[in-house]
């Protein structure tokens, strides 16, 4: 029998379509509905979506055995500020979020809170694997592959993976203890597009073990015009998605150096991937030699670590020459590579 209470946190802004499908998914949880809390959280929407949340929690107040809904609005701040408003009055053992253009495999959290108990309460953290779905219904590469069986991690192994590009950072997939959240630096950064990574990573520094199962629980619902990576009718529009993960990286690097030393060669691996990232992205009119954070933070930065890129065994060989090529000429070597790619 259970006896843990969990809250299950939904953000939502303007996804009126799409909301009703999210909450039914965690609605219809086979986890005890008694122990059950969704918090769903308007932030600022300007379509309909309040009236759909509100409509949904008063189809379900009188269900006795079904899950207690709240709907809070909060004026538009962001996803982080939504999901840090709604931990103020999560009163769960644990916490699910669900993002509400996403849906749920109705037996998740049962699941996820089995492998947690299965482990002698010694876990803080339980996650599922994830697939994505197009907006026709095909199902899309997985982004982060699902281990063959269920696997039991600690913290430090979990951080490897992330900085590796191959372990999933989303506290969508996960079950994770509320008192995680509970302290100063256990909110979501307010304004950074990678809030889950920020904080996933200090997170992890509290996190004994992580369990991991390979079912595809969790449902990534792909919109087309949703990616924050790309404006197709501006050519030289640059998502501040690139500039967040370079900035995300040497955070990481500065926390391995202090809390796993051991771990310094993939966290500078990690740096020099996400400047390649960034450097294949930029528009080439940005490339100029008053974008600061261009010359000195991303080149200025590969020009100091040659010699990690020459010698760091994480690296591809690909990695490696596009690194190399770019550090030392990067606007002539993206102009070429344009022409190449008919770009």
């Amino acid at each position: 029998m259970f006896d843990k209470k969990i809250s299950v946190i939904v953000p939502a802004y303007n996804i009126e379509n799409l909301v009703e499908k999210c909450l039914e998914s965690v609605y219809n949880q086979t986890y005890p509905g008694k122990l059950l809390e969704i918090i769903a959280v308007d932030d600022g929407s300007t379509d309909s979506t309040l009236e759909k949340l509100n409509a949904f929690a008063d189809k379900h107040k009188e269900d006795k055995d079904g899950a207690k809904i709240i709907v809070i609005h909060q004026e538009n701040g962001g996803s982080s500020a939504a999901r840090n408003n709604a931990l103020s009055i999560a009163t769960g053992d644990y916490v699910g979020f669900v993002d509400s253009d996403d849906f749920i495999d109705p037996h998740m959290y049962e699941d996820l809170m089995n492998a947690i108990e299965a482990e002698d309460g010694e876990i803080l953290m339980a996650q599922a694997s994830r697939d994505e779905i197009a907006e026709n219904g095909d199902k899309l590469p997985d982004v982060c592959i699902p281990p063959s069986e269920k696997k039991v991690v600690s913290g430090q192994e979990h951080l490897r993976t992330l900085l590796m590009h191959t372990g999933d950072a989303s506290y969508c997939t996960k079950l994770t203890k509320k008192e995680l959240f509970d302290s100063e630096d256990g909110k979501f950064p307010v304004g950074e597009l990678n809030e889950d990574f920020y904080l996933m990573i200090h997170m992890l520094l509290k996190v004994d073990k992580l369990v991991i199962l390979p079912k595809q629980y969790y449902h990534v619902f792909y919109r087309s015009g949703s990616n924050s990576r790309k404006k197709a009718d501006q050519k030289d529009y640059f998502p501040p998605v690139f500039t967040d993960i370079v900035r995300n990286s040497d955070v990481a690097f500065d926390l391995v150096q202090k809390s796993f030393p051991e771990l310094r060669e993939v966290a500078i691996r990690f740096c020099l991937v996400q400047r390649l990232d960034y450097l294949l992205h930029i528009p080439i009119s940005k490339m100029t030699a008053d974008n600061d954070f261009y010359k000195k933070d991303v080149v200025g930065f590969l020009r100091k670590h040659l010699g990690d890129v020459i010698s760091n065994k994480y690296l591809t060989s690909k990695n490696r020459a596009y690194l190399l090529a770019l550090a030392l000429a990067p606007k002539f070597v993206r102009t070429v590579h344009a022409k190449i790619k008919h770009l």
